[in-house]
């Protein structure tokens, strides 16, 4: 095993963390540390066409790890200091310690300095974790033929696979230990007509299925010749729609800016805090759940704590609980249940409908056929009101059958007239719609939606 790849396992880590532990002095320095480690070893495949088909522009393989370090000290009158410093790993163990240790170090000169942290806490003993989950991934040789291969001639695609082994580690000085590996893939790609019109979809998971794959560019084909007819211009103003899987996605991830956490809502940015007071409601079908039980993403957070392998956020169309984290719990006086710093969605489920998906084009009559928004935002916020447009695969319906594809839109409308009173059905399945941004590192988790009919989504332009 090349040192690289040895920091991605559990004994590593918990060898360096043990040694970083020895050389505190909690009792006489009032040191307290918690570490936090991420890494991956992933192979990166970049495809695109020229003048149609599909070509390898680059592939290579990324092997990363990081290692954030957070010291709290308790000053002489009980103030906690709290400071963070974040290193990368080599594997290389003698020059690890080395740099850590430096890193520590420096955290000792300069947190003492720092103002007291009225909400910064102490390092506990909490229940450890230990989730690995070994996936069933293409062997890297095999790659570029299994993606390229089932294309039809001409089919202009561009894409990026990305698969491997991810990793999050986190321990603290008090004993605790949580540890999180998972093996995953995913293909992010489009596939494009000669008039750069395009049909986006992903495949992704732990277990790489050639049938399955092949179903999905399938899919998307057959949806890249729908859009050859010339696109329709559609007039601004409300219209019934169909939004799939990927778009209700989306929508729920905006539920993670300043949406769905405590925070969020009591400091009055989240509107959500209408839920609370009564003063609007969602659907009675519409129930959203934060469901770490399919093991995608790690149950804990930076602090330790684990979260509730199931909480109903959504339920009934009501207010159930929200996500909070230690920080707010201690400003707030409230329970917390192990909630990113953000409080955030890492492990988003919304729940099914009753509406068959052979049903959904005679259900829709005649409207659009959503199949992806971009450009999101808050138009207002505290309102919950959305922005955004509409993109790729999507068509005018009549009748129960596409006619035509449309030119862009952008809409504005309210989440609770998107999961309120314009809500008629969710589909009968979910769709796993995975996390496949590679900033700093591959992303982890995934969102798990149904498509939705809508009487009206409000269209502005």
């Amino acid at each position: 095993m090349s040192a690289q790849l040895l920091i991605l396992e559990k004994h590593y880590f918990a060898l360096l963390s043990r040694e970083l532990f020895d050389e505190l002095d909690p009792v006489n320095s009032g040191e307290h540390l918690l570490l936090g480690l991420t890494g991956e070893s992933s192979q990166f495949v970049r495809i695109n066409g020229a003048q149609g088909g599909a070509k390898v522009r680059q592939t290579g393989v990324v092997e990363d790890a990081s290692l954030e370090l957070t010291l709290v000290t308790k000053d002489s009158s009980g103030g906690l200091h709290k400071g963070v410093s974040t290193l990368t790993l080599t594997g290389e163990k003698d020059l690890d310690r080395k740099r850590a240790l430096m890193a520590l170090e420096q955290l000792r000169k300069e947190v003492p300095t720092l103002p007291v942290d009225a909400y910064a806490e102490l390092p506990v003993m909490k229940p450890s974790s230990l989730v690995e989950t070994k996936g069933e991934l293409l062997h890297s040789t095999h790659v570029v033929d299994e993606l390229i291969s089932p294309l039809k001639p001409g089919v202009d695609l561009v894409g990026i696979y990305a698969a491997g082994p991810v990793v999050r580690g986190m321990a603290n000085s008090a004993g605790l230990l949580h540890w999180f590996k998972t093996e995953t893939f995913s293909f992010d790609y489009s596939l494009y007509t000669s008039g750069q019109r395009a049909v986006k979809s992903t495949y992704a998971g732990t277990k790489w299925k050639s049938e399955d794959y092949r179903a999905n560019l399938e899919a998307a084909q057959t949806k890249l010749e729908l859009l050859l007819k010339p696109a329709i211009k559609l007039s601004a103003g409300p219209i019934r729609a169909y939004l799939s899987p990927a778009c209700i996605a989306d929508l729920i991830g905006m539920f993670s800016w300043g949406c769905v956490g405590e925070a969020a809502i009591r400091q009055g940015d989240s509107p959500l805090r209408l839920l609370r007071d009564g003063s609007k409601k969602f659907s009675g079908k519409f129930n959203l759940v934060e469901d770490f039980s399919a093991g995608e993403v790690p149950r804990f957070n930076t602090e330790g704590d684990l979260a509730p392998e199931s909480l109903p956020l959504i339920q009934g169309g009501e207010l159930a609980n929200t996500l909070i984290n230690q920080r707010t719990a201690i400003e707030y006086k409230v329970a917390a249940n192990g909630a990113s710093s953000n409080e955030g969605l890492r492990a988003p489920h919304v729940l099914p409908g009753t509406l068959r998906e052979a049903d959904i084009l005679k259900r829709l009559g005649t409207g659009v056929y959503l199949s992806n928004l971009h450009y999101l935002n808050w138009s207002d916020q505290s309102g919950g009101r959305i922005t955004g447009m509409t993109r790729y695969a999507c068509f005018k319906v009549e009748n129960g059958e596409i006619i035509a594809p449309i030119e862009n839109m952008r809409f504005d409308d309210t989440i609770f007239s998107i999961f309120g009173q314009a809500l008629e059905d969710f589909t009968d399945s979910t769709q796993t719609l995975a996390e496949t941004g590679t900033y700093h590192m591959r992303a982890l988790g995934s969102t798990h939606a149904p498509g939705a009919i809508l009487s009206e989504f409000k269209f502005t332009l």
